[in-house]
């Protein structure tokens, strides 16, 4: 009799057949390719408007901005004020214009990305992608 041990010993080295499929990528639809940039696009602009926020609380608590205004204020004369410039709402204001132009540069560029793949599939014959089952 044998044990358990040497049981799982025999299946654990026969080797399954692995099967190999090999596919080309020939075609990108258009609209998918602009959804899914559009969506992308709109979480980089979400994470930029949280980012530049924490970013903007972490600096104003720190004092650095106070520092700062108080070099630019020894260097420009006492008529500068760098903290009218550096407020949250001129802060964030930059921050969602960034956002929205990023997210239609992003946007545009997965509807190109789509347009010169299926232009350039015509000459190369598409993307030769296989899989496997481990």
């Amino acid at each position: 009799m044998s044990s358990v041990a040497e049981k799982l010993a025999k299946k654990s080295t026969r080797s399954k057949p692995t099967k190999q499929v090999r596919l080309k990528l020939v075609y990108i639809d258009f609209w998918s390719s602009v959804k899914l940039s559009f969506l992308v696009a709109i979480c980089l602009a979400v994470v930029t408007i949280v980012a530049t926020f924490l970013i903007f609380t972490v600096l104003n608590q720190t004092g650095l901005f106070d520092k700062a205004n108080a070099l630019y204020t020894d260097i420009a004369g006492s008529s500068a004020d760098l903290k009218s410039f550096l407020s949250i709402g001129n802060v964030m204001g930059f921050a969602v214009i960034v956002a929205i132009l990023n997210t239609v540069v992003i946007t545009a560029l997965g509807a190109i990305f789509a347009v010169l793949y299926n232009l350039s599939v015509k000459i190369t014959g598409g993307l030769l992608v296989g899989f496997t089952n481990n």
